[in-house]
């Protein structure tokens, strides 16, 4: 009598990491959005010049990111949120403005290092996170960061300037 052995899904390249095997986010629906990622990033920067830039170079960027990253955003810690992913609505960004970006504020996101003419170099965080340091280095973004805490921590700052923060 012979036993049949059950069959293992093939290891992907893209592996689902195990921090995300309990989201609701399934191995194709991460690889989507990788993909979706990586061209997004990769159209940018040829249009910044970037000329030897490949879509395999910036999807394998993106996928160290994220193993590296364990779930969180990389200059804040926050745990992301990956059941946003794949929820954006250009209809009700549209209809609601920041009311609706901020139910997005930690939808992972992926974070140019450099100025995307050089090797494929990514960083994850939080959308919000994205948004505020824009296209500042990470020096600069930490050190806009370190002024505005100093600024609002310093004993100039009146009581009635914090609350209106």
């Amino acid at each position: 009598m012979k036993l049949k052995m059950k069959q293992t899904a093939k290891p992907r390249k893209y592996q689902l990491p195990d921090f995300l095997a309990s989201s609701p986010l399934t191995q194709e629906s991460f690889e989507k959005w990788l993909r979706g990622r990586a061209a997004a990033h990769l159209k940018r920067d040829r249009k910044r010049g970037n000329r030897s830039a490949t879509g395999e170079a910036y999807r394998m960027a993106i996928y160290r990111a994220v193993v590296h990253s364990d779930g969180r955003d990389y200059y804040t810690g926050e745990a992301l949120n990956w059941s946003l992913v794949g929820k954006y609505s250009n209809a009700e960004s549209k209809a609601r403005k920041r009311v609706y970006k901020a139910t997005l504020a930690l939808l992972p996101s992926i974070d140019h290092v450099g100025d995307g003419l050089g090797e494929a170099d990514f960083k994850l965080c939080a959308w919000r996170t994205n948004d505020a340091k824009n296209d500042l280095t990470h020096e600069d973004f930490v050190s806009l960061c370190r002024r505005v805490v100093a600024h609002f921590e310093s004993p100039v700052v009146s009581g009635l300037e914090r609350d209106r923060k």
